[in-house]
Formats: C-alpha cells, sequence, structure tokens
C-alpha cells in the first residue's frame, strides 16, 4: 500500500516540478516523474504477482462511500504494461517534441496531461469503486483528449478532438447506467457487486452494457470509429501509448466483467467471438488499402483488438464446454497479445514518428528510398511490421500460436456447430495473419524501398539516439518474449488461475513445449545470422566498396512515377471488397476502348464503412427531424414568454390534481 501512495506522491511533485522549472529540462523531469510513478506501482504490481495482493480500504467518502483499493493479477499485469509503454513514450516525447520548443506553454501542459494520463490509467487499474472508477476513467479520456489535441489551432484536430470526446462520454454514459443498475439491485458501490448480481439475474444484459461501454475504448467495430481520426491527428509518442495502453483500459475492463459471470458462457463467448473475428478483419482489409501511414496503424490496432477478443471469446466457449484446457488457452493467449500488441504497435508509432518529423507528411505515395537515410529507423520499422505480422522469430507469433493452439484444441469437442464456428475462426484468423503481411509490405516497401516520389521540402536524416533508444529497449522486451516464451506464459497463467480460480487448468505440455523449442531454435538462427554477419563485416571491412545504382534489367532510364505505388499494391483487395472499403473518386476510371487517354488528376481515398455508410446516415436523419422544431426557436420575445407561462400554469395545474 505504501508503493501506491508514493505513487501519487511522485504525481503531485512531477505536476509541481513541471510547471516551475525551466522549459529546457520539463520533458526530463516529465520522464523522472513517469520513472518514478511506475517504479512505485510496478513494485506493488510485482509484489501482487510474487503472491502478496493488495486488498484495502482507503478512506470514506460521503459520495463515494468507501473507496477501495484492490491490486489483483490482472490489475498487476495491465499496471506494468501500462508503466512500461508510458516510460518509452515520454523517452522517446523528448525527441520528438523538440520540434514544437517554441511552443513553451502548450508543452509545459503537454507533459502535465502525460503524468495525469500515466496515474489515471494505473488508478484504473486499482479503484474497485464504482464511482470512484468512473472518475478515473473520465480522468482517463480527458487527459488523452487534451493530448490528441496538442495542435488545436488545426481545424481538422479539432473536429478529431469533438468525435473523441463525445465516443468516449457515450461509453462513459453505457457504464454509468450498468453501474446504476447493479447499485439499485444490489445496493453496493463496490466492484464485486457485479458478481453478486450476475448471481441473481440474467447475466446477458448487463454484460451487453458494460461490453459497449468498455468496448468503445477497446475499438470493437462498430464502435472503433474514433482510432482512425484521433491517432493521426496525435503526436506520435501520445499514439504509441494510446495504441498500447489505452485501448487496452477497454480490455481491461471486459476481462474485469467476465471474471464476475456466472452463466450464459456459450451465448456471450460465441458473440464476442464472432465480433471479434469481424472486428480482426474488417481492421486489416482497412489498413491494407490505407495510405497514411498513421491511418494504417490505427486500423491495424482494431485488428489486433479483434485477435484479443478472440481469445477472451474462446475462454468462454471453454468455460461453457467446462473444458479448463480450452479457457486457460483462450484466456493466456489473449493475455499475451495485449502484452505483445502494446509491445509493437508502440514501437510502430514511434518509427512513424520519426518518419513524419524528418519528411512532414504521413502519405506514404509522397515517400520512398528512405532506407538511404533511416537506415537505422527501416530496420527498426521492419522489426515491428515482421512482429505484428505474427512471424517468427518475433514475440507476435508467440501470442497467435498460443490462440491457434486453442482453436485447434476447441475441435475436439463434439458438435457439428462448435467444429463450423472453430474451423471458421482458424480461417478468418489466417486470413488476418495474411492480410497483415500485406499490409506491411506494402508500408516498408513503399516509405523505405525504390526511389522518392516526390520533393521533400528538406532531406530526411536519421533521428537521434535519443528517439531510437526507447525503441530498442521496446525491441530487447519484445524478443525476450519470443526467446523465453515460457517464462511469460507461466506468468500469464497465474493472472487467469487467479482470476478464473478452479474452472482453469494449465496450458498443455505440448504448447508450452512447442513454444521453447521455437525460442530455442530462433535463438540459434539469429546467432547463424549474427556469425555470418560478422564474418562477413571481417572479410569486406579492408576491401574497398563502391555504391551504384540498383541493376534496371537492361532499362537505362527508370523513373520514380513507374514504381508500385500503396494504391496499385492493394488495388486488386479494394476492388474484391468494394462493398466494405469505401472508396472516394474524384474522377472515373479509364474506360474500355479509351486506347489514347488524355492527361488527368486521379484523387482517391478510402473512408470508414460504418462511419460512411451508417452512422452519417443516421445523423442526417436525425438532423432533418430536429430541423422540423426550428419553428419553436424562432427569436420572439413574446413567444418565449407563453412558453414560460405555460410551463407556469402546467405546473399548477398538476399540482392541484396531485399529479406531481
Amino acid at each position: 500500500m505504501t508503493d501506491i501512495i508514493f505513487s501519487a506522491l511522485a504525481l503531485v511533485l512531477g505536476i509541481l516540478f513541471v510547471s516551475l522549472a525551466p522549459s529546457r529540462i520539463k520533458p526530463w523531469l516529465n520522464l523522472l516523474a513517469v520513472f518514478a510513478v511506475g517504479v512505485f506501482s510496478s513494485m506493488a504490481a510485482v509484489g501482487v504477482l510474487l503472491g502478496n495482493p493488495i486488498d484495502n480500504i482507503v478512506a470514506t467518502l460521503p459520495i463515494f462511500g468507501d473507496v477501495a483499493v484492490r491490486v489483483d493479477a490482472l490489475s498487476a499485469w495491465f499496471i506494468l504494461i501500462v508503466n512500461f509503454t508510458c516510460l518509452t513514450g515520454a523517452a522517446y516525447g523528448i525527441g520528438y517534441m523538440r520540434a514544437y520548443s517554441e511552443r513553451k506553454s502548450a508543452l509545459t501542459l503537454h507533459w502535465i496531461y502525460f503524468m495525469v494520463f500515466q496515474s489515471s490509467m494505473l488508478w484504473v487499474c486499482m479503484l474497485q469503486n464504482m464511482l470512484a472508477f468512473l472518475v478515473a476513467w473520465e480522468l482517463m479520456s480527458l487527459s488523452s483528449l487534451l493530448l490528441v489535441m496538442f495542435e488545436s489551432e488545426r481545424e481538422d484536430t479539432q473536429k478529431v478532438g469533438l468525435n473523441y470526446m463525445i465516443q468516449m462520454h457515450l461509453g462513459v454514459a453505457f457504464l454509468t447506467v450498468a453501474f446504476i443498475w447493479v447499485y439499485l439491485k444490489t445496493g453496493s458501490l463496490d466492484m464485486s457487486a457485479i458478481g453478486t448480481f450476475f448471481a441473481g439475474n440474467s447475466n446477458v444484459w448487463l454484460f451487453l452494457l458494460l461490453f459497449i461501454g468498455f468496448g468503445i475504448k477497446a475499438g470493437f467495430i462498430p464502435l472503433h470509429s474514433w482510432l482512425p481520426h484521433a491517432h493521426p491527428a496525435a503526436p506520435s509518442h501520445v499514439s504509441g501509448v494510446m495504441s498500447g495502453v489505452i485501448v487496452k483500459m477497454g480490455i481491461y475492463g471486459i476481462i474485469r466483467v467476465i471474471a464476475y459471470l456466472q452463466t450464459d458462457y456459450m451465448l456471450i463467448g460465441k458473440v464476442l467471438l464472432s465480433i471479434s473475428l469481424l472486428t480482426g478483419i474488417f481492421g486489416i482489409v482497412n489498413s491494407a488499402v490505407h495510405r497514411d501511414f498513421k491511418r494504417v496503424l490505427a486500423y491495424c490496432t482494431i485488428e489486433n483488438i479483434g485477435i484479443i477478443g478472440i481469445g477472451l471469446g474462446l475462454g468462454l466457449i471453454g468455460l461453457g464446454l467446462q473444458n479448463p484446457i480450452i479457457t486457460m488457452i483462450g484466456f493466456v493467449g489473449a493475455l499475451l497479445h495485449v502484452l505483445n500488441h502494446s509491445l509493437f504497435k508502440s514501437l510502430l508509432f514511434f518509427t512513424s514518428g520519426s518518419i513524419y518529423q524528418q519528411t512532414h507528411t504521413r502519405d506514404m505515395e509522397k515517400l520512398g528510398g528512405l532506407i538511404k537515410q533511416m537506415p537505422k529507423s527501416a530496420f527498426i520499422f521492419l522489426i515491428g511490421a515482421l512482429a505484428i505480422g505474427g512471424m517468427p522469430p518475433f514475440n507476435g507469433f508467440v501470442s497467435e500460436f498460443v490462440i491457434y493452439s486453442g482453436l485447434f484444441y476447441g475441435l475436439n469437442n463434439a458438435g457439428m456447430l462448435h467444429s463450423i464456428m472453430m474451423i471458421l475462426s482458424i480461417a478468418t484468423l489466417s486470413i488476418i495473419g495474411g492480410a497483415s503481411v500485406m499490409a506491411f509490405t506494402k508500408c516498408f516497401g513503399v516509405i523505405f524501398l525504390g526511389q522518392r516520389r516526390s520533393h521533400l521540402h528538406s532531406e530526411p536524416v536519421e533521428v537521434p539516439i535519443l528517439m531510437r533508444l526507447p525503441q530498442y529497449i521496446i525491441i530487447v522486451v519484445m524478443m525476450s518474449v519470443a526467446l523465453v516464451p515460457s517464462f511469460y506464459i507461466g506468468a500469464a497463467q497465474q493472472v487467469v488461475s487467479t482470476l478464473i480460480g478452479a474452472q482453469v487448468a494449465a496450458v498443455p505440455v505440448g504448447v508450452v513445449g512447442a513454444m521453447t523449442s521455437i525460442g530455442r531454435y530462433s535463438l540459434l538462427f539469429l546467432g547463424i545470422i549474427g556469425v555470418v554477419l560478422a564474418i562477413r563485416f571481417w572479410l569486406t571491412s579492408r576491401q574497398p566498396s563502391s555504391v551504384g545504382p540498383t541493376w534496371g534489367c537492361g532499362y537505362l532510364a527508370p523513373k520514380s512515377s513507374i514504381q508500385y505505388t500503396g494504391k496499385s499494391y492493394s488495388k486488386t483487395l479494394g476492388k474484391l471488397l468494394g462493398g466494405v472499403l469505401v472508396e472516394k473518386k474524384e474522377y472515373d476510371e479509364l474506360v474500355e476502348g479509351e486506347v489514347f487517354p488524355k492527361e488527368r488528376q486521379y484523387v482517391s481515398h478510402y473512408s470508414d464503412f460504418f462511419e460512411i455508410r451508417i452512422f452519417n446516415g443516421i445523423l442526417t436523419k436525425w438532423v432533418e427531424l430536429l430541423n422540423k422544431f426550428q419553428f419553436i426557436q424562432n427569436g420572439q420575445l413574446q413567444q418565449y414568454i407563453l412558453y414560460g407561462l405555460g410551463f407556469v400554469i402546467a405546473v399548477l395545474i398538476c399540482s392541484l390534481f396531485n399529479w406531481l
């Protein structure tokens, strides 16, 4: 408990020092405060994972009642992920935000918001009083909103901020309704009252309310539309932290509610699995066709939330089947993917920030050949791309392999419909993996390979070590997951055992053994590559070298305009899924028979299906309905007085007849 108090004290001191210190050291003080908050709260989390859970009543307040701080194994898992991602984000942000050094007041507030953002996520994981939880949840949403709107003078950023604020408060509204319902039924504001409610009532409807509230933050479709707008608008270190951990707060809430479920496991599990499969496939096909590389990463976040949801749905189905092995594998796979996604997605967002800082564009169609100017960033991006594609020997392979194993174990249960669902899940997860490889080969190839496609205002150079060092640290942790998976599987297994209890069994020895063997072979593979590169360097270091153009296969006049573009790379997929991938064009394509077409401009972009085809239509109809009542607000003072008089008369009549 002392560690948690010290973490809160570190936040207060951090805000004070950043407010008063000279501008040049504010980023470093922010990093120090984030580190201090992270150390103290992580000490508490590690202690919990070692078997010392925290369960204390902090205070009895007039509004909140008994405010409980509980840190169990689930809280500890997410606390450690939040702290690591925020620490690397704060370190990367020191170099990234130097471009805005003249905006001293805005930067001061930015670093304060960042500290509050970190601590509010930690409080979400620790507070177990529903009202206090909502306050922490709202503080997390508002601080992240202010971080996203750093460039608030831009009109597009203002629209993004408004969109984000509305959707986050919509989520809070659903959570508030759910918590009030629990309080009215149980008379308690403690989070454990959700379990009491589930024990005496249908589990489906309350779970639905809570899933919508948490699912908006997580990014399940169709509750995802804030993600593709907020991530491109935010500074890249904020995008990395938001994608790495703030969406995981929604996952944390869903897992917390799952732990309280008493019945309807099969129904909820199959619905969650279906939504997650659709979320994964929708996210990755959108990621594959977009050309704004930060928007690509945003849709890829939606895809990975789908993969996490597949693990959760599988775990619930295991509970419904009373199969402890499937239950354990599903939940362990989900927790591992929460960790892995926080690592490689923050890494990719940081690298995208390095690209944007040097080129001042997010449009990959304007880039090309950056591997020559930014070789180290290209190498980092390549590692992140391979990891997010689930390729060995990187960490994304570990969690996806565990989830695949659970789906195959699910085939062993009787029932035709159940087997069909497992087969479809395996097939869909395979398609997601293949589309992910396509999306990131497009990104890496178009951005880093080939020739530059347009003129840039300044010559890109490699970013300083200050911005690359946090990324190297992330890679080290990623490789530890890939090479020593049994340690992380064991830790995740402990979390699930503590959370679910006697309804789970150990992850099968075959799965752990396979992952251990793959880790060893991966280490051997990397060692062989290292030896070969060392020998090559030793043999060539003393030899003269020359640099020349790539062989053009006999073509002597190559131009950048004849290269593959991001659009052409994914055009076939875009046409194949044209019903879901909504493309807006500014001219019609060439028609058959137009042998010698005239010169023309071609501009196109993809829009979100749910936003364009569903939500915008609903909002348009709603606005049309409200406009029919514009006559009420007509600007005539006499009618406004009549409105007030009519209200007074109505109240008087209701009082006389005791209708009030």
